[in-house]
């Protein structure tokens, strides 16, 4: 299918929310763009979490350090514009994470992951930038057993069109299915556009955003710029259209089937379950990262348990 908009007038108003992230500092410089959750919106379809990571010089001798940190009841998806991360887990995973590929990691029950500089670019310096998502399960899927996969940049898909290039990270969108295995109806794509290039945003799916991670758009007559999380409206029919070179993600899909409780790394349709997790994780009973030594305290100063939406 040709992602290049139609003839046909897009819907007034279709723009449903503009959220505007929050920088969050994680020490060393290294800070994030937090979209999702926000007090404006929480999700969109069954993402719960998106954080724009970099663009950030890492100085030699440094690198990122994300300690073992356990999830359940979701999946992380983590996908780079620029540089590398050493993925390791407690099922024994070591990947390294490259610009255009994917580590799409399913808690279930219960992982635990670190995310680091690979030792061989840490004397020089390096660079970093990309996003990381979660995705919530399926009730049914909430306690299945924990699982890791990488997609190499071949596997994806791409779809090229005169100005405009869309790589579908993950689920169905545009005529075209990633080969990503997913637990419920979504799509993830990668996004680049040369102006005066327009894009129709596919309408099959329920809930749908675009994140503006560079560059400038306009929608519905009105300018947005890198930066902000637009939450279209349900069944609008939007046409994207670029003014300067941009890269945005088009996100979305069914959401939840069913309320989710979402407390620091933790997941889950049930409160019990959450706070089960907090017990194991204090108690040392999720299983460890090989080769790891350190990890992330459960935090004492978080806020109570929200729930979505």
């Amino acid at each position: 299918m040709n992602p290049n908009a139609s003839t046909s007038p897009q819907d007034p108003l279709s723009i449903e929310t503009v959220v505007v992230p929050q920088a969050s500092d994680l020490g060393g410089g290294f800070k994030v763009m937090r979209a999702l959750p926000s007090v404006r919106r929480r999700m969109v379809g069954p993402f719960v979490f998106l954080d724009q990571m970099g663009p950030v010089e890492l100085a030699g001798g440094s690198g990122l350090d994300v300690r073992p940190h356990p999830h359940i009841g979701l999946a992380t998806v983590t996908y780079l514009f620029d540089g590398e991360i050493l993925h390791r887990d407690s099922l024994g995973n070591v990947q390294p994470i490259r610009p255009g590929e994917l580590n799409w990691m399913t808690a279930g029950r219960g992982i635990v992951h670190s995310e680091r500089t690979p030792p061989e670019l840490r004397p020089s310096g390096s660079r970093l930038a990309g996003l990381q998502a979660w995705v919530a399960l399926p009730a049914r899927d909430e306690d299945s057993e924990p699982a890791f996969a990488h997609h190499g940049a071949a596997e994806l898909p791409v779809i090229d069109a005169p100005g405009l290039s869309v790589r579908l990270i993950a689920g169905e969108a545009f005529g075209t299915r990633s080969p990503v295995a997913t637990h419920s109806p979504l799509f993830y794509a990668d996004v680049t556009l040369a102006p005066p290039a327009r894009l129709q945003v596919p309408i099959e799916h329920v809930e749908r955003a675009a994140y503006i991670v560079a560059g400038s758009v306009v929608i519905d007559g009105v300018t947005h710029s890198a930066g902000q999380l637009l939450v279209l409206r349900r069944g609008a029919k939007v046409v994207i259209t670029a003014l300067s070179a941009t890269r945005l993600m088009l996100l979305g899909g069914e959401p939840p089937d069913g309320p989710r409780h979402v407390w620091w790394n933790f997941v889950s349709s049930s409160r019990e379950r959450i706070e089960q997790a907090k017990a194991d994780w204090r108690a040392g009973r999720f299983a460890p990262v090989p080769g790891e030594t350190e990890f992330i305290p459960l935090p004492d100063n978080r806020p109570p348990l929200v729930r979505y939406p």
